[in-house]
């Protein structure tokens, strides 16, 4: 082993060539693509070699008996609680909305170079001139959207917002991580009407939104639903002449009651054949209607309007139709976003975040008309907002279901950023985080959830009004560790520690959030119409005890057994209880138990 100071850097000069070798010779058989240096990425030494997991803080989860969904808040970083969800999660989040840092270079993004740890153990802001910047950024990303595909479901979409400083590589990365084929637009949302004025060439008034889905589907987006009142001419000169048959009392007509006799109606321009006599009555055609003309719509389409309750009218003597629908499809949305289409600007999101907090405490918040409109191309169970930052996609998803009954449930994940930094042994605010310094927020992930605490259970605008929340409930997770020593050197004490918190985790699988009994060898868990019931310990000695426990709440259960041979073996102390599935370990879960236990 090198001793001297000297024999150690030229040990680490030798690594770092080998590594620079390395890439190089991994570049070079790359034909086409996105190439850069993936910088290692240093964690603490508890993540590095610790196995994480999630565990509730229970004073600051909240419980509102009114119906409507628990969502979940989990601080620590994102890599650590996509692992985790990875186990619970995965192929179940349909919609997944993330606003990054862009990497501007003053937007204050941190890497860990795993390389350089020793001289920034907390990290070093990535500056504009870095030679390291895109790879920085493209190492941080890549590791988190792998993890991300794996929880969409197979209809499931992604939505990320970045601006131009790195929208080429974000492209090219997710044409690689989510394949190129299931891209779908790059959307171009109108951020601001007040962009500024600083720039020599160009105002910059838009922003970007990639959108890839898991798989390139047939399944259609919905924008906007069309309203009209008006009647709409059934006839198009410019179409081809065929016969639609119109079927009897489905013709509203002011044509005066008695019979009609077939033969040419119309003008020159709009020639109409009535092809049989056709009689009137009460305002209703009270047999089928032939007519021949330059239509737009073909027999099957004149069907499946009139089966939606499309309103048919023929109010003159020259028998031109007309339709009056009472709904239309949703319109495919735009690849251009803003105001037309209901969506605000960042000024108005700020507007609405000072409202709520009473201060500007968070900069460049994302406006929930914006998340609402993208959330709702599809009809979405679960949404994961991995860099939650203010927390505007949980209050989006709270009002898109406040207008619709819906029971769409949120996932919001936030690093706990200081607000601050030591300055000459003072706490200092850090530049853009002077008023939630001054307001007392210790850490970005405080705003995210005193926004959403307050959006729930009602507050005091900055106008000093009271405004009522909108209820729901919330589960705040922190990402944790298991055991006292690494995966490497793990003792009972750590395999007891990880079956224990598993349990917390085949809760979040379940969706059965609240814990309602843990002893020293089993954990349960409910929403309260279903149980999950987990039976931690290897020795089976309060085995009886817990299965008369499932047996006692009467409830559908899902049941879990940390066991080496297969938990079928259990399955007949739950035959005479209805309503009970055992249920495997997730393999995720089962192989690091596994792991601990070899």
């Amino acid at each position: 082993m090198p001793t001297s100071h000297e024999e150690q850097l030229q040990l680490r000069i030798r690594e770092l060539e080998k590594e620079v070798a390395r890439l190089h010779t991994q570049i070079k058989h790359q034909r086409y693509g996105l190439n850069w240096i993936d910088v290692p990425e240093a964690f603490d030494h508890e993540s590095e070699n610790h196995i994480p997991t999630l565990e509730e803080v229970p004073e600051l989860s909240f419980k509102t008996n009114d119906d409507k969904p628990t969502h979940i808040l989990i601080e620590g970083d994102n890599y650590h609680a996509l692992t985790c969800l990875n186990y619970t999660h995965r192929g179940k989040v349909d919609v997944i909305y993330i606003d990054p840092p862009y990497n501007t270079g003053t937007d204050g993004f941190v890497y860990k170079d795993k390389r350089i740890l020793d001289r920034y153990p907390d990290g070093t802001p990535v500056p504009v001139g870095s030679p390291q910047r895109h790879s920085y950024w493209l190492s941080f990303m890549h590791r988190r959207l792998e993890l991300a595909k794996n929880l969409l479901s197979e209809r499931g979409v992604i939505f990320i917002s970045i601006d131009d400083n790195e929208v080429a590589n974000l492209k090219l990365l997710c044409d690689e991580v989510f394949e190129q084929q299931n891209f779908v637009d790059i959307f171009s949302w109108n951020k601001t009407e007040t962009p500024a004025n600083l720039a020599s060439k160009t105002k910059k008034a838009i922003e970007y939104i990639l959108c890839y889905t898991k798989y390139n589907t047939t399944a259609k987006f919905k924008g906007l639903s069309k309203t009209s009142t008006s009647n709409n001419g059934l006839m198009n000169q410019t179409n081809s002449v065929h016969i639609l048959r119109f079927p009897a009392n489905k013709v509203d007509t002011k044509l005066k009651d008695g019979i009609y006799s077939k033969g040419s109606y119309g003008t020159s321009s709009y020639n109409i054949e009535l092809l049989e006599d056709t009689e009137v009555k009460n305002g209703l055609f009270i047999k089928p209607v032939s007519l021949r003309g330059k239509f737009k719509w073909g027999q099957e389409n004149l069907e499946r309007e009139i089966g939606k309750g499309t309103q048919i009218s023929i109010k003159t003597k020259a028998f031109s139709p007309s339709y009056e629908k009472r709904e239309y499809e949703p319109e495919k949305p735009w690849n251009i976003i803003n105001k037309s289409f209901g969506v605000d600007t960042n000024e108005t999101a700020s507007a609405e975040l000072k409202q709520i907090m009473g201060a500007s405490v968070f900069k460049f918040p994302k406006p929930t008309s914006l998340i609402k409109y993208l959330i709702n191309f599809i009809e979405p169970s679960i949404i994961l907002d991995f860099f939650a930052g203010s927390g505007t996609t949980l209050h989006a998803t709270m009002n898109l279901n406040e207008e619709d009954g819906g029971k769409r449930q949120c996932i919001l994940v936030q690093y706990p950023e200081k607000t601050w930094e030591i300055v000459k042994g003072k706490k200092k605010a850090k530049k853009g985080s002077e008023d939630a310094f001054k307001y007392g927020f210790d850490n970005i992930t405080e705003i995210t959830y005193e926004r959403n605490r307050r959006v729930m259970q009602g507050y005091t605008d900055a106008k000093g009004n009271e405004v009522e929340g909108l209820g729901n409930s919330l589960k705040y997770y922190r990402t944790a560790f298991v055991g006292e020593n690494d995966a490497r050197h793990a003792n009972e004490q750590d395999r007891l520690v990880l079956s224990q918190k598993a349990g917390c985790l085949l809760a979040l699988a379940e969706n059965t959030l609240d814990e309602t009994l843990r002893t020293s060898h089993y954990q349960l868990f409910t929403d309260g119409e279903r149980l999950t019931a987990v039976y931690f310990q290897e020795d089976l000695q309060r085995f009886e005890e817990f299965v008369e426990q499932v047996r006692s709440k009467a409830l559908p259960t899902s049941v879990y057994v940390f066991c080496w041979g297969s938990a079928e073996e259990f399955l007949y102390n739950f035959e005479d209880i209805p309503n009970v599935s055992l249920k495997s370990i997730p393999e995720p879960i089962l192989k690091i138990y596994q792991t601990l236990n070899a």
